[in-house]
Parts: C-alpha cells; sequence; structure tokens
C-alpha cells in the first residue's frame, strides 16, 4: 500500500530497546552489581572529565551540535510521519495534444457509492492513494447488524473493485478495506 507504519514501528521499537538498555546498566551501576567501588565512581572516566574541562568551548560546541542533529532528526521523522499521503490523478489516455485524466476524488467517489449500495453496507468513504503508476485504494464500511461480513466483502471485490480496475484500466488495485459497524441512535447495550 501507499505507506506503511513499520517503519516508524521499527525505529521507535530500537531507540525504545537502546534506552532500556541504557538505562538497566545505569541502575546495575548504581546497585553496585560491577563492584562496590565501581558504583561510587563518576559515570565518565577522570580523563574524559579532564579533557573536557581543558577545552570547554570545544565541548559546548560538540553538546550543541550534537542537540541541534537530534532535534532536526526528531521533526524530520515527525514531518514525515504526519505528511497526508498523496491522492493522485490518473491518465486514462495520453495522445500528443490531449490526456483524459480521473481525479483522485471523481474514483473515491464513484467507489463509495457504488460500495454504499451493496446489502448490510449502511455507508461507505474511499481514498484513492499512492501515485499515478501505482495507486491503492483504502475504503471504509459501515455494516448494519445483519450484514454478512463475508458476502460484503466477497461483493466489494468482485462486483465493486473488479469493475473500477477494468474501468481504469489497470490490471493491480491494491485496497485496505476497514469494517465498522454503523452506530445506531439507540444507547441501549448491543449485548447482553
Amino acid at each position: 500500500m501507499a505507506r506503511s507504519a513499520a517503519g516508524d514501528r521499527t525505529l521507535v521499537v530500537l531507540l525504545g530497546l537502546v534506552l532500556l538498555a541504557a538505562g538497566t546498566l545505569v541502575a546495575l551501576l548504581s546497585y553496585g552489581v560491577f563492584g562496590a567501588g565501581r558504583a561510587q565512581r563518576p559515570l565518565l572516566d577522570p580523563m574524559i572529565v579532564d579533557a573536557l574541562r581543558a577545552q570547554p568551548t570545544l565541548a559546548r560546541s560538540i553538546a550543541i551540535a550534537a542537540g541541534l542533529l537530534l532535534a532536526v532528526l526528531g521533526l524530520v521523522w515527525t514531518a514525515r510521519s504526519l505528511r497526508p499521503e498523496r491522492r493522485p490523478d490518473l491518465v486514462v489516455d495520453a495522445g500528443p495534444d490531449t490526456a483524459i485524466v480521473i481525479t483522485a476524488p471523481a474514483v473515491a467517489d464513484a467507489v463509495a457509492n457504488q460500495a454504499a449500495t451493496l446489502p448490510g453496507v449502511a455507508r461507505a468513504r474511499a481514498r484513492l492513494v499512492g501515485d499515478d503508476r501505482a495507486p491503492a485504494l483504502r475504503v471504509t464500511l459501515w455494516l448494519t447488524d445483519d450484514a454478512d461480513v463475508a458476502e460484503v466483502c466477497r461483493r466489494l471485490d468482485q462486483e465493486v473493485l473488479a469493475g473500477t480496475r477494468a474501468s481504469l484500466g489497470v490490471d493491480e488495485l491494491p485496497a485496505a478495506v476497514r469494517l465498522e459497524l454503523e452506530a445506531d441512535g439507540r444507547n441501549t447495550p448491543r449485548v447482553a
């Protein structure tokens, strides 16, 4: 599909494991597991402390540069994670002077309208994402209480998505389908 959170999750897990290992090592050091004398000594070696004291401007510059680098990396990661997915317009037929272009909202509205007519579907929403060479669909269906989920999924694939692939002239159109129950107006619990 167009964008996956797997990369973000992997980086967060790795960062968490590194911080957990560092915290565990510091805790073990403070409890004297590596020797009672080691727990009383400073964390940094005295030679390193002396070198930092001898060159305070260099030490501050390195600390500021490292802090700025970490801040920039954090901002880039945040911006990359929060940017919206691309919604491509698809060129169906391009000639020397003209081109037939189907906009992403038009495809999404057509898929949503057709999916909403399936039995058991109360309402539907769709988005075309990715790029023009490899588009993908994100479809959300709100199902009624009496909906047959397997039948809705089968008909969505065979009727709606197959027709969309044929209309757009693409062999593959991956679709991520999210199913939700339509909220009825009652405040009574569904399970007794």
